[in-house]
């Protein structure tokens, strides 16, 4: 059973006050929804068995008692058996439609009523008028209900006519507008109640349906952000170790000392970036042993990072101005992924021997971070491009959970300048 489920059964155990959790009240409760469940597959069954317990009831006393009425100020007119049945059959088998035409069958009854009150003929299965009129309350629509007024009036004035020599007119009255009365509350309260659990049931589906767009919501903001991680750490660390692995291959046959030092940098570089990814990995599966808690990269971290960028050839000059240290830790990581893979597609895209730019300062309440590189130097081939990737793209959410804007664009006199700017003062996003 589902959360919104259980939800619902204790709100429909809540509502039934007091009672909830009496074992005679629990049962009466789960007979009900049994009952109501039976029903829902056996459409007739149940205004069948109305039918035969009003004719059981009512009309089978009528065929085999008939008081003497002679003395009576009233004059009803005894009829023989065919009549009684046939008026007893008009009353009681409009019930049968009592549900999928709740104003046609009570219409039905009460003129039946009519026709036996205005002859004189009383019976006890007169009771299908309440029955019809409790069903009429209770499954007609609400704009048919004032339709039975006129109706009712009339054959409340032709009982008052009919009984006013014995009964006084004020004790009819009353006593017709309590059974009535009875009869259409019991019908309301019914109604009320059905119409409180559809509210309930409705709410407990639309409540499961929110959680479940919330996880499937908070499931795809999870990827995107593994994913931007990702590409930050396997970006970096793979243009880092191939450019390394390049120089090193060049320099095997001229400068066999570079090469064991480019051998140490890549695994220096392999294992770094492998244990950075091991602890954002961590926090996304269940975790039997201590937490990994090792901090987020930050401004801090930045030397080292253009230092890696050295090692793999470009020359990088780094400045800084500001209150950096300082800064939100959501803000030094955001501006560490900036750099890193600004400093990344400098790296891939200009080669190893280009001139890198950084500078990284703040400015009231701005963050700016620029870096410009020189592009390869003449006569360099091109790197190749693998096609667009998603280095800007994640350039720019980062920047913008913090409400600031990333550009990037060939830099006047050649080379490629990435620039982003950052509100110190705005509500992360």
């Amino acid at each position: 059973m589902s959360s919104s489920v259980r939800s619902f059964v204790r709100s429909e155990a809540s509502a039934a006050g007091d009672l909830a959790g009496h074992p005679l009240a629990d049962r009466l409760f789960r007979a009900g929804r049994r009952l109501r469940e039976w029903d829902a597959e056996h459409r007739w069954a149940l205004d069948t068995a109305v039918v035969l317990v009003i004719l059981l009831l009512f009309c089978i006393p009528d065929l085999f008692h008939h008081p003497d009425r002679s003395d009576s100020p009233l004059t009803f007119t005894e009829r023989p058996l065919p009549q009684m049945l046939l008026l007893q059959a008009a009353l009681v088998l409009p019930l049968f439609w009592r549900r999928r035409a709740p104003l046609a069958a009570f219409y039905t009854v009460l003129a039946v009523f009519l026709v036996e009150w205005a002859a004189g003929i009383m019976l006890r299965a007169d009771v299908a008028v309440l029955v019809a009129l409790y069903s009429l309350v209770l499954h007609g629509r609400l704009r048919h209900l004032p339709w039975a007024v006129p109706g009712l009036a009339v054959a409340v004035t032709l009982v008052v006519v009919r009984v006013s020599g014995i009964v006084s007119v004020w004790d009819v009255l009353f006593f017709v507008a309590s059974v009535g009365t009875a009869a259409v509350a019991l019908a309301l309260a019914i109604r009320i109640r059905r119409a409180q659990l559809a509210a309930l049931r409705e709410r407990a589906v639309q409540l499961e349906i929110e959680r479940d767009q919330r996880s499937r919501l908070a499931a795809a903001t999870e990827r995107a952000r593994v994913a931007r991680e990702m590409h930050d750490i396997l970006g970096h660390s793979l243009s880092v170790i191939i450019t390394l692995a390049d120089g090193g291959r060049y320099a095997a046959s001229t400068a066999p000392e570079r090469t064991e030092e480019a051998l140490q940098l890549i695994g220096a570089t392999g294992r770094s970036s492998l244990a950075e990814l091991r602890r954002m990995l961590g926090v996304l599966r269940e975790q039997t042993d201590e937490p990994n808690l090792s901090p987020q990269p930050g401004i801090a971290d930045v030397d080292p990072l253009c230092r890696q960028i050295r090692a793999a050839g470009p020359q990088v000059e780094y400045q800084s101005s500001g209150a950096l240290d300082a800064l939100d830790v959501g803000v030094q990581l955001a501006t560490y992924r900036i750099v890193q893979e600004a400093l990344t597609n400098a790296l891939k895209h200009a080669g190893p021997h280009t001139r890198i730019h950084l500078a990284v300062r703040v400015d009231d309440t701005r963050l700016r971070i620029t870096v410009r590189d020189t592009g390869p130097p003449a006569g360099d081939p091109p790197a190749p491009s693998t096609g667009e990737g998603h280095g800007l793209v994640g350039m720019r959410e980062r920047a913008a959970l913090y409400g600031g804007t990333v550009t990037a664009g060939p830099a006047p006199g050649g080379g490629w300048a990435v620039s982003a700017d950052i509100d110190l003062e705005g509500d992360p996003a």
